[in-house]
């Protein structure tokens, strides 16, 4: 009597549908508990969309192939954290389309450079890297500077990115144009980047203390 699998090697048909249930199976077990889970659904606490400015300027970063060379995900090692700040949470990036979290590093991780530095610093360092960091091989991207930004295009961009569930409202839609005009791409790269950060949590309204337990003087 054959042995069972040396039945379903020779019968190419039924191999494959074993193969195809078996993918599916454990395509559904991984699948189906994230479903269950807010974390990966709802965005984290004190999130708010992004400016108009900041959408033109995440186009701008794709656009430039940033991705390619800095991640947007720091991971929950000790070392990352150290560097970078607290790690990426899956809430951060709901309404990221298509999320940039990556792996490769050339540069630093950018999830938390928000903030870390001035305006006038990413000026300097879009115009020519080498001007702040002598070390870096990163290239420079000064033609953004004279590269208007186009309003109708990011209400497109908003208009878009609301129909996959970021909460843009039609206001801030139908004044973009107002918010980007006389910026330039190199000025939308800066707010996006500014705006890279930890969520600050939504603040609980302070309770009020009870006459009977409030201290005397």
């Amino acid at each position: 009597m054959k042995p069972l699998h040396d039945k379903i090697e020779r019968n190419i048909g039924l191999m494959g549908v074993l193969v195809a249930l078996a993918i599916s199976f454990g395509g559904l077990v991984e699948i189906l508990p994230l479903l269950s889970q807010t974390a990966t659904t709802q965005p984290e606490p004190g999130m708010k969309p992004p400016t108009a400015l900041a959408v033109a300027g995440r186009d701008v970063f794709i656009r430039e192939g940033c991705y390619n060379c800095h991640s947007q995900m720091v991971r929950s090692l000790h070392e990352e954290v150290m560097r970078y700040g607290p790690a990426s949470t899956a809430g951060e990036s709901v309404w990221d389309h298509p999320f940039q979290w990556g792996s490769k590093r050339t540069g630093p991780d950018l999830a938390r450079v928000g903030g870390r530095y001035s305006d006038e610093w990413h000026q300097i360092h879009l115009r020519n890297p080498r001007d702040v960091v002598p070390e870096s091989n990163m290239p420079g991207y000064p033609w953004l500077a004279a590269q208007p930004v186009d309003g109708a295009e990011v209400s497109a961009m908003m208009l878009a990115l609301s129909r996959v569930g970021v909460p843009f409202s039609e206001q801030d839609i139908s004044g973009a144009p107002a918010v980007v005009q006389g910026h330039s791409k190199m000025d939308a790269l800066i707010a996006y980047l500014q705006s890279l950060k930890l969520p600050k949590p939504e603040s609980t309204p302070a309770r009020a203390v009870p006459v009977a337990a409030a201290p005397s003087n």
